[in-house]
């Protein structure tokens, strides 16, 4: 051994794995070694069996391990195959500087792991220091055997100890505390193994005073089963107080790589399996998705047929029982198949999303069961599924429909064939061959009313045949059994009907013949009462007596009469007709021999009374004829008392009238001067006084048509009355127009008026009185006043002073202006006011206020001679506001007074 390693002066030969100091708490290396040589074999044993598990896999071993590292060739294939890393190149040379070389690089690379070495110098390796090569092989284990460990935060020693700890836990007698005298009795290491690999140990058959079997069981499993080589002998751990830490650490931890490459490989198994577990449940889930599809389609395919079945039944309980049995679908069958479908979807929607998180591609379900497919077939589903419910229903109103009509039809038929009961025999009855009219005619009110009963009975003969009608439209199962009944039922009334109208005929024509007799009693009562009020009506009207006024009237009743007479053969017939009448009663009673007994009952006339009356009648006629004529002549005489007052009253009349016209006109026109007038008048008066004899005569003829009674004379329209009024109107008049006109010549002569002015005013006062009354009214004074120049305009001014004025000429306030008045105002007035202004502005009055005047306006507003002289001597006017014919007055009015000027 080299001097220089005295063990005192080196015990810190460690390992030094920085903060890990991990054994800081064993004892020193060299003291080991001192103390303890079998410690040192025990290493020797162990660290040899480690290292060559390893070389051999670089197909090498080494026999003793101080002598095999030292040319470091080994050494340093070792650290490659535990690192897995390639070292420098080693030096091939056999010298010692070569070996120190190849040593140093591998101490170089166990401290390029971060591990300190501690006085391990590569001399001492080449030159076979035992204790430095086992140090080196330590601190090779330590850092790649152990270092690594971890378990649950704690690595290296403290690490492999907690897993030791953690794997034995379940074996009671198993106490793992530290790496020496825990693992004596050798059941650490088998429970270590049975843990891992039960198969291989049968644990329960150690005993724990048995450790030389337990260790050699755990050893030779190892060796044989877990490729761990034999790395001490069980008599050396037996035979030892304490065993080496070391050595049982290193076996340890070739238990722990062992087991930990066996979870590494069950990690990955795991990873396949969960892998495949992965697959297979979706497979499954694929499957179950088929599966389901396929039943659900099934389900439905089988379905919907029934649910298309529109075969219809007969009775309303069957088509119930279709309903309870749909009901049943919808309440038991459908919702769960409404839930596979809903489930069907998730299921879907899962295996969908889990195929995209295990990044695996989407499952395409197979042809025709996609979900698209599921919910098409459920909508045809549901569609047959609402027209089946629709369909019941409606089956099942049908069928309540059905039922409705045939408990009708067989109601009708009944009640129809009740009342037919026994109607036939009573219409065969002959009752009526022995019958009275009377009899008869009860017989036939009750045929009658049967009739009546029996028309009214048709609407239901009609109701029945019409329900039939509809069940067999609605197909009713029974109908050829309705349609038997409705048949029967429908010859029966034809049946009915014609032994009806037989029965009816018998009954009319026995009617018939009694009453033909009947009949001529009826006719002839018909007929006499008429005739005989006719005849009592002619009696009366042929002694009645008149009052007739005119020849009108009496030839009225003149020719009344005559229309009368002319009536006479034609009432003689009818007479004969009645008579005729009463002789066909008395040929049909013989004939038929019936037995009428006593007098016509509708009638107490007679044919003696008749032809009495019509006798009568006879002898009145020319009675009447002569009384007319002795009226007519009366009315003659006074017709011509009328026409000769008349043609006298109808001159006289109109003599007055012209009278009264022609004074007026002569005080009105001013024809010469007014003693002219005077003149003229009382020429009137002298005629007028003449005439007095012809009214007198009037009035004798007025007197003898009054004396006849005579009220009216549609000859004339003039009666006495008129003709007296109008005469003393005249005489009054004349009277009144001679004082008038004597006034006037007082007033000219006291005034001074010339004629021509007198003429003038006259002019002036007629031209204002439009409706010649002689008068003139305030507004047509007003107007006669403004054209003779007077200012009284619309101002409040010439209000006051027409005011004024008309209180001169109106003093009385009567609202007219006399002529009289208006000649003394007009002669107070004005002497000679005329001027050539005053024509002027008197042309303009007539022309309108234009500025010339028309030919029309002035034949128009002037007698005709003064009018045609103004034509004749205006020229025509020339001014811008000129029309064709316009004559120009201003110049004529200046020229009419020019030559007076001159």
């Amino acid at each position: 051994m080299d001097h220089h390693h005295h063990p005192q002066h080196h015990h810190h030969h460690q390992y030094d794995g920085g903060e890990n100091d991990y054994m800081q708490q064993e004892d020193d290396w060299d003291r080991d070694m001192l103390l303890d040589p079998a410690w040192e074999k025990q290493q020797r044993k162990t660290f040899t069996a480690w290292c060559n598990s390893h070389l051999r896999k670089a197909g090498t071993q080494i026999e003793n391990i101080e002598e095999d590292f030292r040319d470091g060739l080994k050494l340093m294939l070792l650290l490659e195959v535990i690192s897995g890393e390639r070292l420098a190149k080693p030096e091939r040379g056999k010298m010692r500087v070569h070996k120190i070389s190849n040593v140093n690089k591998a101490l170089g690379f166990i401290a390029s792991k971060g591990v300190k070495l501690v006085s391990i110098g590569a001399e001492e390796i080449v030159d076979g220091n035992a204790k430095m090569t086992l140090g080196m092989i330590w601190t090779i284990i330590l850092r790649f055997a152990i270092q690594d460990i971890s378990v649950e935060e704690t690595s290296a020693k403290e690490g492999l100890l907690l897993w030791c700890q953690r794997k034995t836990a379940p074996y009671k007698n198993v106490n793992i505390q530290n790496f020496h005298i825990s693992w004596k009795d050798g059941l650490g290491f088998c429970a270590l193994i049975h843990r891992h690999r039960p198969e291989l140990i049968d644990y329960n058959k150690l005993r724990k005073d048995d450790p030389m079997t337990n260790l050699n069981t755990a050893f030779d499993v190892a060796e044989k089963y877990l490729d761990i080589p034999k790395m001490l002998d069980a008599e050396d751990i037996v035979g030892t107080a304490r065993p080496d830490e070391k050595a049982i650490m290193t076996y340890v931890s070739s238990f722990y790589h062992a087991f930990s490459g066996a979870q590494k490989a069950e990690t990955a198994a795991n990873r396949i399996c969960k892998v495949l577990a992965v697959n297979q449940e979706n497979e499954q889930l694929m499957e179950d998705y088929e599966k389901l599809a396929s039943d659900l389609l099934e389900w439905i395919r089988r379905t919907i047929p029934w649910l298309e079945n529109r075969v219809p039944e007969n009775t309303m309980q069957a088509m119930q029982q279709k309903l309870e049995d749909f009901r049943d679908y919808r309440r038991l069958h459908k919702p769960p198949k409404v839930q596979e479908k809903c489930q069907l979807e998730i299921n879907f929607n899962t295996l969908q999303t889990k195929l995209r998180l295990s990044n695996r591609p989407a499952f395409m379900p197979s042809e025709g069961k996609m979900v698209s497919d599921i919910s098409n077939s459920w909508g045809r589903l549901e569609g047959a599924e609402k027209g089946y419910e629709e369909w019941l229903l409606n089956e099942i109103r049908r069928l309540e429909r059905l039922d409705h009509l045939a408990e009708k039809f067989r109601q009708k038929a009944a009640i129809h064939e009740a009342w037919t009961d026994g109607k036939e025999e009573m219409l065969q009855h002959k009752d009526f061959e022995t019958a009275s009219l009377s009899e008869i005619k009860a017989l036939l009110k009750k045929h009658e009313a049967f009739e009546s009963d029996l028309a009214a009975h048709q609407d239901r003969v009609e109701q029945i045949a019409a329900i039939a009608q509809e069940l067999n439209e609605l197909e009713y199962y029974d109908s050829p059994s309705v349609n038997a009944r409705c048949q029967r039922i429908c010859d029966q009334w034809d049946s009915l009907g014609v032994l009806t109208q037989k029965r009816s005929e018998a009954l009319q024509r026995t009617e018939k013949l009694l009453e033909t007799i009947d009949q001529l009693y009826l006719e002839f009562a018909k007929r006499a009462a008429p005739f005989n009020n006719w005849m009592e009506g002619a009696m009366e009207d042929l002694q009645d007596t008149f009052i007739v006024h005119t020849i009108e009237e009496i030839q009225g009743l003149s020719t009344a009469h005559e229309q009368f007479k002319a009536t006479l053969p034609e009432a003689d017939k009818e007479r004969q007709a009645i008579l005729g009448i009463h002789n066909e009663i008395a040929k049909i009673v013989q004939t038929y021999h019936v037995n009428m007994a006593g007098q016509n009952p509708y009638t107490t006339i007679n044919p003696q009374e008749i032809n009495a009356k019509w006798d009568k009648v006879r002898q009145l006629v020319p009675q009447r004829d002569q009384a007319l004529i002795e009226e007519h002549a009366r009315q003659q005489n006074n017709e011509r008392l009328r026409r000769q007052f008349a043609n006298q009253a109808n001159v006289i009349g109109p003599w007055i009238q012209t009278k009264m016209e022609e004074i007026g006109r002569i005080s009105i026109e001013m024809h010469g001067t007014l003693e002219d007038q005077l003149t003229h008048l009382r020429q009137y008066e002298k005629s007028i006084v003449n005439y007095k004899p012809k009214i007198d005569q009037l009035e004798g003829d007025h007197q003898l048509i009054q004396e006849a009674l005579i009220f009216d004379n549609k000859h004339t329209n003039y009666t006495m009355e008129h003709i007296r009024v109008g005469w003393e109107q005249l005489l009054t008049t004349i009277a009144r127009t001679i004082n008038e006109i004597e006034n006037q010549i007082l007033t000219r002569d006291a005034k001074g008026i010339s004629q021509e002015q007198m003429n003038e005013f006259r002019a002036s006062f007629n031209h204002f009185d439009r409706d010649h009354s002689g008068t003139l009214g305030a507004e047509e004074f007003k107007a006669c006043l403004i054209s003779l120049g007077f200012d009284i305009g619309n101002d409040a001014q010439g209000e006051a002073e027409f005011a004024r004025i008309m209180s001169i000429v109106d003093p009385n306030r009567l609202g007219v202006v006399t002529f009289q008045a208006f000649i003394d105002f007009m002669s107070r007035e004005t002497a000679d006011t005329d001027t050539a202004d005053q024509v002027m502005a008197s042309f303009k009055v007539l022309a309108g206020d234009k500025n010339y005047i028309l030919a029309d306006e002035l034949r128009r507003e002037l007698p005709p001679d003064q009018a045609e002289y103004c034509i004749a001597r205006m020229t025509p006017y020339s001014g811008p506001d000129s029309v064709p014919g316009a004559l120009d007055y201003m110049s004529f009015s200046t020229a009419l007074y020019g030559e007076s000027d001159l």
